[in-house]
């Protein structure tokens, strides 16, 4: 009989990882425990990942708000900057937020609305046609939104980020300006000196404002791109991809990550006799239909990963098959016919119809996405996930 179960996702218990923690060790010695308390066995192409903040947290990549504040004063003069398009978060922006504060006399905050990059709304589109604005070309200022929208909050956290980030400016002794706008030349009418802090639409924003005659243009990602004062950084992102770790502490993302995933395939390489492809993961690339949030907060969903995890999916569409060439088929014959389609299938099905609603995604975003989606992120404790079968097809045994 043929196998029945095919991709099995794992989360596997770790120890509490602190500074200086021997991150390769703990993660294989984690995932041969399990194997050995569940009775798995391990294949070549198994998959094993572990969450960037356990990585982060083993680097010591941590940095203050007061070393936030020095890199933002000693770049923009500590004097007003402009900070655009910001995510509405307590995790990710809130503490970015305070040290950008401490950093500067005065801070201009322009939200887009209706909703942030990653879909936190403050509004509805409703609300925004029930009003008349054009989102696209009108600049509200925060007593228009007010009369306009009210006091809304957050559908899931309760709060309202508007109030809530005026409140984190003048709480760090900054004076603070929020308006509303989603063209980006909107704030050179307020200052010439901007921060950009979208994520994945930071190199076109700072692109438009250098060529509409700003002063100084950065984005979150060249800001403690280097130690301050002896503090953690990430030289690729910066403050992308960071966390809240204490009130006044942050994890940033971690880096030199290569090594961390070449170093564990080749210990379980050692342990197991099976090539393991490892990955590092953050957030996962899906959306939710509800809270119309894309989870995708950090720069990157994979910051490395195993060569054989590169590329993209190539695997045939089986209801399109058996539906169309094989369509007078049923039975033992069908499921004949399909197993040898998959055998004789072309290494590269890009543009061929019978790969047709297969997931036009990375390897890495859609693994990165599983493995996020079974480690949680909340009190689970289980930071490195176990992933077999995942490259198996309709044809394995």
């Amino acid at each position: 009989m043929s196998r029945m179960i095919g991709t099995v996702s794992r989360g596997v218990r770790a120890p509490i990882i602190r500074q200086g923690d021997d991150i390769v060790e703990i993660v294989v010695n984690s995932v041969i425990e399990a194997s050995e308390d569940a009775g798995f066995e391990f294949h070549d192409r198994d998959i094993v990942a572990m969450t960037e903040a356990v990585v982060a947290r083993a680097q010591g990549n941590y940095a203050t708000v007061d070393d936030i504040a020095a890199d933002v004063k000693a770049k923009f003069g500590g004097e007003t900057v402009g900070v655009i398009f910001p995510i509405f978060s307590r995790n990710r922006f809130s503490i970015c937020l305070r040290g950008i504060a401490k950093g500067a006399k005065k801070v201009v905050i322009m939200l887009s609305y209706p909703s942030d990059e990653v879909g936190n709304s403050l509004i509805t589109l409703d609300d925004v046609d029930e009003k008349g604005i054009n989102p696209y070309t009108d600049v509200l200022s925060l007593e228009q939104y007010r009369e306009l929208f009210g006091y809304k909050k957050h559908i899931f956290t309760g709060m309202d980020y508007v109030a809530y980030y005026e409140e984190l400016v003048r709480g760090c002794g900054a004076d603070c300006e929020i308006i509303f706008a989603n063209n980006a030349k909107a704030i050179l009418n307020y200052t010439k000196n901007v921060l950009c802090c979208d994520i994945h639409t930071r190199f076109r924003t700072k692109k438009i404002l250098k060529a509409a005659g700003a002063d100084i243009v950065l984005g979150m990602d060249e800001i403690l791109n280097a130690p301050v004062n002896g503090s953690g950084y990430n030289e690729n992102y910066g403050l992308l991809g960071s966390n809240k770790a204490t009130e006044d502490q942050i994890k940033l993302f971690p880096r030199d990550c290569q090594p961390v995933v070449d170093a564990i395939h080749d210990k379980l390489l050692e342990k197991t006799g099976k090539n393991i492809e490892v990955m590092v993961y953050g957030d996962g690339a899906f959306k939710d239909p509800v809270g119309k949030i894309w989870e995708l907060a950090d720069p990157v969903v994979a910051p490395a990963y195993t060569k054989g995890l590169v590329g993209t999916p190539n695997e045939l569409k089986l209801k399109y098959l058996a539906d169309n060439e094989f369509a007078g088929l049923s039975g033992d014959e069908l499921k004949e016919a399909i197993k040898s389609k998959i055998h004789e299938k072309d290494e590269d099905l890009f543009g061929k119809m019978a790969s047709e609603g297969t997931t036009p995604r990375r390897l890495t975003d859609l693994i990165g996405s599983l493995c996020d989606l079974t480690s949680g992120s909340g009190d689970k404790g289980t930071p490195i996930v176990f992933i077999q079968g995942y490259f198996d097809n309709y044809t394995a045994e």
